[in-house]
């Protein structure tokens, strides 16, 4: 029995001993297994955040802005491209450096102060310029972002500078044109695709009498001018559209009522859609400068003293009528008339009662014709009067002595009694001449014969 104990003994030996040989190994064996899921976990996770890594370096590299993080010892920990572009640092040499020997003594003390304010935690903002490395200068706007660690101490900040060159030159030309807008003399109005007003200028209303305020929003047919012809205004509208352009003088009213003339220039700025398109019209008061013209226009062929045509106006306007009345074989008569006594009286009681005189002697002459006809002053106290159309000669002989009549009546002038006569020359279109010169020559002629034969009297050309 002690051999087969014995036995016993040993073959429960060698199976507890086989036990823990097969529990060894299966525990090993789940341990490598957890061992290489782990490895191959942890070979994932670096992985991705290898991608993750490069993909932020990726997006930081290629930002045209600046991008850098500074520790608490402005000691650059990151930088990305563009450095190089602005400092002719790569982000390999930026790293490690201190930010005064990147940015230079100079900028270090421009920047300075948002440096201390960005690692007191407070963020900072400011516009810095720059020079690149090629030696061109940019415009840049800074922002300096705080670090805040979980325990709420700032751990370092983070710099974000952005180019903003071609903003600021866009402001400074928006800038610019709105100084324009506000301080030219020309009025400004703008309005939209369904023909409201949404901008005007000071000097639109200086020129116009009409605030801002009562104009925006409202059609800008509201101050279409008045005097404008239906089809001409139609003709301009149809031009705008067309060519895009249109400008020309016309006539308008203020807010009071009071007429202008107006230079008026209209542009079209087309946009996506009818709506959005724009017609800016720039217009400038020329009244002053058209008196002016007209002025000078009416001296050129007017008395200056008494405002009736003069010779060149004469010539012209009897040049005219002797082609109509040729034309139509109507009779036409100039009258040449040359005052009496003229010349003492200017001589006696001086200049300005001469011109007095004249003047109220040129004022009678108009009251004694019609509309059609023609009184001219050639100078000094000769006048010439053409006559459209008169009946026959006896007409013209009832005009003629209504004229001696009129003239020869008692005037006072500045206190003083005047009174004058008046010869009178009378040619008759076509007896006494077929041309302008050959009329008031007989018309002359024939006035010396009417101061012959005793003054304040008429008589009629003959050859």
């Amino acid at each position: 029995r002690i051999p087969v104990m014995l036995n016993c003994r040993r073959s429960a030996q060698a199976l507890e001993c086989y036990y823990w040989v097969f529990f060894i190994a299966t525990e090993r064996s789940h341990f490598e297994e957890a061992l290489l899921s782990g490895r191959n976990h942890a070979q994932h996770l670096a992985r991705m955040l290898a991608q993750r890594e490069r993909f932020i370096s990726n997006i930081a590299n290629n930002l045209p802005s600046m991008l850098a993080y500074w520790d608490t010892d402005l000691v650059c920990r990151f930088a990305n491209r563009a450095y190089e572009v602005w400092f002719g640092k790569t982000a390999v040499e930026a790293v490690g450096m201190s930010m005064m020997q990147l940015l230079g003594e100079r900028l270090y003390a421009l920047n300075e102060p948002y440096i201390q304010g960005a690692l007191t935690g407070q963020a900072q903002t400011f516009e810095c310029t720059l020079t690149r490395t090629d030696g061109s200068v940019g415009q840049t706007l800074a922002n300096y972002i705080p670090d805040i660690d979980p325990d709420g101490k700032v751990a370092g900040f983070i710099a974000l500078i952005s180019d903003v060159s071609a903003l600021k030159q866009a402001q400074a030309e928006l800038k610019l044109a709105a100084s324009v807008f506000h301080n030219t003399m020309e009025g400004i109005m703008i309005s939209d695709g369904d023909g409201r007003i949404i901008s005007v200028n000071p000097a639109f209303c200086l020129i116009t009498g009409f605030a801002a305020g009562e104009v925006l929003g409202q059609p800008s047919a509201m101050l279409n001018p008045v005097f404008y012809a239906p089809q001409a205004y139609a003709a301009r509208q149809i031009d705008i559209m067309r060519h895009g352009r249109w400008e020309g003088e016309v006539w308008n009213r203020r807010k009071n009522g009071e007429a202008y003339l107006e230079w008026q220039s209209i542009s079209l700025i087309p946009g996506e859609n009818p709506q959005s398109m724009r017609l800016v019209t720039v217009f400038s008061d020329v009244t002053e400068r058209w008196r002016n013209s007209e002025r000078i226009k009416h001296l050129a062929f007017h008395d200056p003293l008494t405002g009736l045509p003069n010779r060149t106006l004469l010539l012209e306007r009897l040049g005219q009528l002797i082609l109509a009345a040729g034309r139509n074989q109507r009779p036409a008569a100039v009258l040449f008339l040359d005052l009496d006594g003229f010349k003492q009286i200017n001589d006696t009681l001086g200049h300005e009662i001469g011109d007095d005189l004249l003047k109220a002697v040129a004022q009678t002459l108009l009251d004694q014709v019609r509309q059609g006809d023609t009184v001219a002053r050639l100078g000094g106290d000769e006048f010439v009067i053409v006559l459209d159309s008169p009946e026959n000669a006896v007409e013209v002989e009832r005009i003629a002595t209504r004229i001696i009549s009129s003239v020869g009546q008692d005037r006072v002038l500045r206190g003083n009694p005047v009174r004058v006569g008046i010869s009178i020359g009378i040619a008759l279109f076509p007896q006494a001449g077929a041309s302008a010169d050959a009329l008031l020559a007989a018309a002359d002629a024939a006035m010396y014969r009417a101061k012959h034969a005793g003054k304040n009297a008429w008589r009629f050309y003959q050859s």
